[in-house]
């Protein structure tokens, strides 16, 4: 090799290594499985049966929070649960064992996860889920909120939100919510989830006074509303909001009823969250799915998404990505997980260095015979396929 050439290499390599991230235009995005670990196994801890619905958070201090609900007795979606908790912070390299920040005692319709929320601007991390969401021997339901101020460290006593939203079944997420950073609103927190399979749709609530007072939003409603669902009835459910850096908020949505296909919905607010007009509807039949909680996230100007890329089953956990805000993807995808796999959720640190600029982390639902197995932790080097 001659000296130029083996120079170039060399500088390649240290620019993978190091720094010159930095440089690396969104076109020159190329994923890679960095590494791998597993935070919850089903099963295995005395007080828990199954580990499902994980959440992924970075707080402004970098610590990285991992989220999910410690199903008590059962798989079901019905049943007493805990909220877990594991915190790292070293990115992800080590971890504290497992906390129960949220224990819903015995109930028989107990508590659903939910949104978590990051307040940029005063530092705190707020916990949104729901109790009672389906109305198994109990009503009403009631949307409720925790926060830490300390990183994660410690929480608030539970927060009935009902007070202020009214009396409805809403269920957070999951995912993340988000605080806005643009105009319109800028500052507004946006937690968006879905209603009762009859009364689907997507609903979001807004905060602008860091969380303390909070309001109904947009609404999407399934149709017909309120009314027992057939196969292919529009049905949209669970949603993962992201702002864009034109200030408004695309939201990636759960076809539940495969409505004109077995895809994704995207719907989008320009007013900041509150109102989702049907005239910015589409379908994004690149993005297949076999309905189910999807992760997405914008870095960097580019626009990631996670889900069990199939129509039919949950398997091929999968991670794309757009040069176009989700107006089209690029034809190479990263499989993560080709087994059976469920709902994921995707996070970055925004700390400005180069070597967090790298990087992004997946957090997912995994199994060898069933997607609730595991949960486990990806971390994706985002230049490391070039």
């Amino acid at each position: 090799m001659e000296t130029g050439s083996a120079l170039a290499a060399l500088w390649l390599l240290l620019c993978l290594l190091s720094t010159c991230a930095s440089s690396f235009s969104p076109k020159q995005t190329d994923p890679l499985l960095y590494e791998e670990q597993l935070l919850w196994v089903s099963g295995v801890q005395g007080q828990v049966d199954t580990y499902r619905i994980p959440l992924l958070t970075f707080t402004q201090n970098g610590s990285l929070l991992a989220f999910a609900e410690a199903r008590k007795s059962s798989s079901r979606d019905r049943g007493a649960k805990f909220i877990a908790m594991r915190r790292s912070t070293d990115k992800g390299a080590t971890w504290s064992p497992t906390s129960f920040i949220v224990n819903d005692g015995a109930k028989l319709d107990g508590l659903n996860l939910g949104s978590v929320v990051v307040d940029e601007e005063l530092g705190s991390v707020i916990v949104v889920y729901v109790l009672c969401f389906n109305h198994y021997n109990c009503y009403p339901s009631s949307t409720m909120m925790i926060e830490s101020w300390d990183d994660g460290l410690s929480w608030s006593p539970p927060r009935n939100l009902s007070v202020q939203l009214g009396v409805k079944s809403f269920s957070p997420g999951p995912g993340f919510g988000i605080q806005k950073r643009y105009n319109p609103a800028k500052g507004r927190l946006v937690v968006c989830g879905h209603g009762t399979l009859e009364g689907n749709g997507v609903f979001c609530i807004l905060s602008d006074d860091h969380g303390r007072n909070w309001y109904n939003g947009a609404a999407l409603k399934s149709i017909p509303y309120n009314q027992k669902k057939r196969a292919l009835d529009f049905s949209p459910d669970e949603c993962q909001p992201v702002e864009l850096t034109d200030g408004s908020i695309i939201i990636n949505v759960r076809n539940q009823n495969s409505y004109h296909c077995r895809c994704r919905i995207v719907v989008r607010s320009f007013d900041g969250g509150l109102t989702l007009p049907v005239d910015n509807l589409f379908f994004d039949y690149e993005l297949v799915d076999p309905a189910v909680a999807a992760g997405a996230l914008l870095k960097d100007g580019v626009l990631y998404f996670t889900n069990p890329s199939n129509e039919n089953k949950r398997v091929n956990l999968t991670l794309r990505w757009s040069l176009t805000d989700g107006k089209s993807w690029e034809k190479k995808a990263v499989q993560l997980w080709a087994g059976p796999s469920g709902y994921s959720s995707i996070t970055s640190l925004d700390s400005g260095s180069a070597d967090d600029r790298k990087y992004i982390f997946v957090i997912y639902e995994k199994g060898h015979v069933d997607y609730d197995e595991t949960i486990s932790l990806a971390k994706i080097h985002l230049y490391g396929g070039r």
